[in-house]
């Protein structure tokens, strides 16, 4: 039998139609197994040790745990989940234990991205237990300079040693930094985290061949990254980047590919002044518009796909204009459209709402009005907070409860109760987490050191000539103290003390234990009545002394502190009455000090340093003077460091010269005719202050 042509091409018209669609039944059912998993909650709990863990729960188990990428600026880790739908009728979770924040679920196809909202920087891990998923959050002390940390966990049976393959680095399309490391094992331990200002990746239970064991010099791409050190330590590999800049960086593993990128940050706060200060407040990129008659709506258009934000206009923009702008900022560019039709904007996150502005305001204000009508009837409800490092009446909540809400002080169990609606109780939590902290203790030690050197030297002379002579009842001498030699027995010397015609010797000093040093010389004798002596005398003191005190005191940022100690010297003073009371002067070594602990772990302080001593009474009825050195100044010092924050030298120099006139003045003769006196004294105060900030663990002990 033979077919017509029409039959066979209707035939094979049904044919290709049975075809297509058992093809579509079979992808439908292979996409309906892919997209099959959902998942269906949610829970957090809090562990005694501080971490905060999160159960998610699906439908079907995962093959393998969600791979966890840390991000900073803000802090934050998202996982992605592969053909995992979102059922738990929710896009937001306000969560608010420990450093987490809240977590947003966004769904996009096939994938679901679970983000999660920090406060500071955390450790995650990620545990798998058949059809629940475990993520772990633990928060790390940003005052050790621990990054963002990535853990990709090894989900294999056994412990097997990993190597690596290769190690590549590349230039992205934004100029970021890739390293990308190829292993030969899926699943490998990997832990990724900042110290300082580089980026650490720890490779565990991996091997690395000596050719790969080299240090990168990758400057010349122009990326964040400037050197790639890795080197064998131990069992594991470590990789060091060094970057310049700011900058952020993102980590993911799929199979045996591990890939690292660095991204440079937008500019820093410094630029952006600068740009709003040049521009006006505006620091969008610049951009030129030039349109004739053209739809509002188009040049809204235009703006967002310029900047990648999502802008929403509403149902009542509309209307043409005709504008001309060249080099101008972005943002500047939206005010001057938004301006010339009577639009406003409303901006949260990168999505941009604008309509027009009595509208905006009428919509706020039916916003505000239904809020403050839910706070009117929101049920109440009750919460109890204890203070574990501040007093409860230390802190005030003025202006943070609803005018429904009150708030109750225990001071004896340093516990406060609250009463109010659930979004004032959360601002209340938020606040009491961010001021219950612990005190950072200072201890302060200053070091007053006074130097004193003293330097004297005396010279001197005493010279006679004498002639003793008897005439009749007189005496004939040329000068000095004459001594009556009749009175003397026959064959006795004339006193040479008595029988001179300079006398200027050496000055005694004051305090020593004896005089200067002499040296008499009888130059000539001339039989009995003619005598030249001469008497040389000398001193010179030399004294160095040094006087430390060093008061030291231990207080809390923020807190003035006051150590003293010395003696209080009574004065009388007389009252109006007639009556005389006393009164008491310090006179003591004291140091005062506020310190504040900045953001970089330096000591901001306000110092007042002051010492003083009891001098001496310049007359009997008055009582001893009172001798201050004071220092009062402020400082920023570095944690440990030592500065001086004050210094006082004194010198007095004297030369004095005693001698017989004109006689004194003749050339090497004329140190016979006088006397030399020269004093030099020093003496020098300097204040040094070193604080230290105290550890916690040690104020713990």
């Amino acid at each position: 039998m033979k077919l017509s042509s029409s039959k066979v091409k209707l035939f094979i018209s049904w044919f290709v139609a049975l075809f297509l669609l058992v093809s579509y039944s079979v992808h439908a059912d292979t996409l309906h197994e892919k997209t099959i998993n959902r998942l269906n909650s949610l829970d957090i709990s809090t562990i005694e040790d501080g971490r905060v863990v999160v159960k998610f729960g699906l439908d079907q188990p995962l093959s393998s745990p969600p791979i966890g990428v840390s991000l900073s600026n803000p802090h934050r880790v998202y996982f992605d989940f592969h053909h995992v739908s979102n059922g738990l009728g929710r896009n937001f979770q306000e969560i608010e234990e420990g450093d987490l924040q809240n977590i947003n679920i966004v769904q996009v196809g096939e994938r679901t991205r679970i983000v999660f909202n920090l406060h500071g920087l955390m450790h995650h891990e990620t545990f798998l237990q058949e059809n629940i998923l475990l993520v772990s959050l633990k928060s790390i002390d940003e005052h050790q300079n621990a990054g963002p940390v990535a853990r990709f966990s090894n989900d294999g049976p056994e412990k097997e040693l990993n190597s690596v393959l290769d190690i590549d680095f590349r230039r992205g399309e934004s100029g970021e930094g890739r390293i990308i490391v190829d292993l030969t094992h899926a699943g490998a331990g990997i832990d990724v985290h900042q110290q300082g200002e580089k980026l650490v990746v720890e490779f565990i239970d991996t091997y690395l061949p000596s050719n790969l064991e080299r240090k990168l010099d990758v400057t010349d791409f122009a990326t964040p990254i400037n050197i790639v050190d890795t080197v064998m330590l131990g069992d594991n590999v470590r990789m060091v980047i060094e970057s310049s800049g700011r900058w952020e960086h993102t980590a993911r593993q799929a199979d045996t590919q591990f890939v690292l990128e660095v991204r440079a940050l937008a500019e820093n706060e410094d630029e952006l002044a600068e740009r709003r200060r040049a521009n006006g407040g505006y620091v969008g990129e610049k951009l030129s518009l030039n349109f004739q008659d053209v739809e509002v709506r188009a040049v809204l258009q235009v703006i967002a796909d310029f900047t990648n934000l999502n802008i929403i206009a509403s149902d009542s923009v509309g209307g043409n204009l005709t504008l001309r702008l060249r080099d101008v900022p972005w943002d500047q560019a939206l005010d001057i459209v938004l301006q010339a039709n009577g639009l406003a904007k409303r901006q949260t996150g990168n999505v941009i709402y604008v309509a027009p502005s009595k509208e905006m305001a009428d919509r706020e204000l039916l916003e505000l009005e239904a809020k403050q009508q839910v706070a009117e009837m929101e049920p109440l409800v009750t919460e109890t907070f204890q203070l574990n490092h501040r007093r409860v009446d230390s802190i005030a909540f003025e202006g943070m409860l609803s005018d429904r809400g009150t708030i109750n002080l225990d001071e004896i169990s340093n516990t406060m109760t609250v009463t109010d609606i659930p979004l004032r109780i959360a601002e209340v939590r938020k606040r009491i987490k961010r001021l219950d902290v612990f005190e950072r203790q200072v201890m302060i030690e200053a070091r007053i050191v006074e130097a004193t050197e003293t330097f004297s030297r005396d010279l001197g002379a005493r010279f006679g000539v004498k002639n003793v002579s008897k005439v009749g009842n007189n005496r004939l001498g040329v000068s000095g103290n004459v001594t009556d030699s009749s009175n003397l027995a026959i064959g006795e010397e004339v006193p040479a003390g008595d029988n001179l015609n300079v006398n200027l010797p050496a000055a005694a000093g004051a305090g020593l234990l004896g005089g200067p040093a002499a040296l008499g010389l009888s130059l000539l004798k001339i039989n009995n009545s003619r005598l030249i002596n001469l008497e040389l005398s000398a001193l010179e003191t030399d004294t160095k002394g040094r006087v430390i005190a060093s008061p030291r005191v231990v207080t809390a940022h923020g807190v003035e502190a006051i150590i003293e100690q010395g003696d209080r010297v009574p004065f009388q003073q007389a009252t109006s009455s007639g009556a005389t009371s006393v009164r008491f002067v310090n006179a003591v070594l004291s140091l005062k000090v506020k310190p504040l602990i900045t953001f970089d772990n330096q000591i901001d302080m306000e110092l007042t340093v002051n010492q003083d001593k009891i001098g001496e009474s310049v007359s009997a009825f008055l009582p001893p003077a009172i001798n201050t050195k004071q220092v009062t100044t402020k400082v920023l010092v570095e944690n440990g460091g030592t500065v001086v924050i004050g210094g006082i030298f004194e010198r007095t120099e004297n030369n004095i010269v005693n001698k017989v006139p004109l006689l004194g003045d003749i050339p090497y003769i004329g140190y016979l005719f006088r006397n030399t006196s020269k004093r030099d004294d020093k003496r020098e105060l300097l204040v040094f202050v070193t604080p230290r900030i105290l550890n916690e663990r040690l104020n713990l002990q």
